[in-house]
């Protein structure tokens, strides 16, 4: 699932190649993705780019006019940019493809495009088209933004603290809670501020709240820096060649050499390092056992 990170990616990527473009053509190819009706999807057509900005997990793609075309790219969405688009028809409902948008300078000469898609059979990508982003769900309920200014070290604080015995890895994720951190970025965070994802967030001490508020920041700045310059096609790929621990279960924890390991869910899975997170105990997979204290 794409986060803070790659989108802040795709935001500035797709603000540098569309800004000052009017939009030529918006094709849906899939109905569910769809999630208003007022204004529609043809009222785009003509209008100028304005910027494309990150909120939460969301793209903001704004024109002049103030309409917005919004999307989440959930767990299997994606943004591809085509110098030059497909001239084949879009069939809808017909393989991944969820949204296409054309782009035109002001003589009207061809300026690329790009296709929004998803794969799997699980349709859950979200595109919202808006007078006002806030009107959303999703973007009204989001807690301040991971990287904001305005989420200093003692409002990181007092959320962690008011999260009571819930556990770090679930706080960290939730979205109404801190904006733009999802699985594989709180599992870095976690990794990089030695803490159990496991741990209640009324047992942190100050020390570690601190440590743990400047891993969040750490982490996920130096990952937009690795994103940066990357284009749609690589930026996957980048993603996964930079974490140290997500995604890598069985490999080497490249801060002790220790086995990473892995903790699995019906739909999802974590990884940590035991020797820098859990002093050694391992937590034992739901699939199995009970976890271990």
């Amino acid at each position: 699932m794409p986060e803070l990170p790659e989108v802040e990616a795709l935001a500035r990527f797709l603000h540098e190649h569309t800004a000052g473009l009017r939009i030529s053509k918006v094709t849906l190819a899939s109905f569910s993705a769809l999630k208003t009706y007022d204004p529609t999807l043809a009222d785009l057509e003509g209008q100028r780019v304005h910027s494309v900005t990150r909120v939460g997990k969301f793209l903001d793609m704004k024109t002049d006019s103030g309409l917005h075309l919004v999307w989440h790219l959930s767990r299997a969405g994606w943004v591809h940019w085509r110098e030059e688009l497909s001239a084949m028809p879009v069939k809808m409902g017909k393989g991944p493809l969820a949204l296409r948008l054309a782009f035109v300078r002001d003589d009207d000469e061809l300026a690329g495009g790009f296709d929004v898609t998803e794969a799997g059979t699980q349709k859950r990508l979200a595109v919202y088209i808006v007078n006002d982003p806030r009107s959303i769900p999703g973007v009204e309920r989001l807690g301040p933004d991971a990287l904001s200014d305005g989420l200093t070290l003692e409002a990181f604080t007092e959320i962690v603290n008011a999260a009571g015995r819930a556990q770090l890895k679930g706080v960290l994720r939730n979205q109404s809670v801190i904006a733009g951190i999802g699985n594989a970025y709180s599992d870095e965070i976690l990794h990089s501020a030695g803490l159990s994802p496991f741990r209640a967030c009324n047992s942190l001490k100050p020390e570690e709240l601190a440590t743990l508020y400047a891993a969040m920041r750490k982490e996920l700045t130096d990952a937009i820096q690795n994103s940066i310059g990357h284009g749609t096609g690589t930026l996957k790929s980048e993603k996964k060649r930079t974490l140290a621990v997500h995604g890598k279960s069985g490999e080497q924890c490249p801060t002790c050499g220790d086995t990473v390991r892995e903790v699995s869910f019906a739909d999802s899975s974590l990884q940590y390092c035991p020797t820098c997170q859990t002093g050694g105990k391992l937590l034992a997979d739901r699939r199995t056992s009970k976890f271990l204290k």
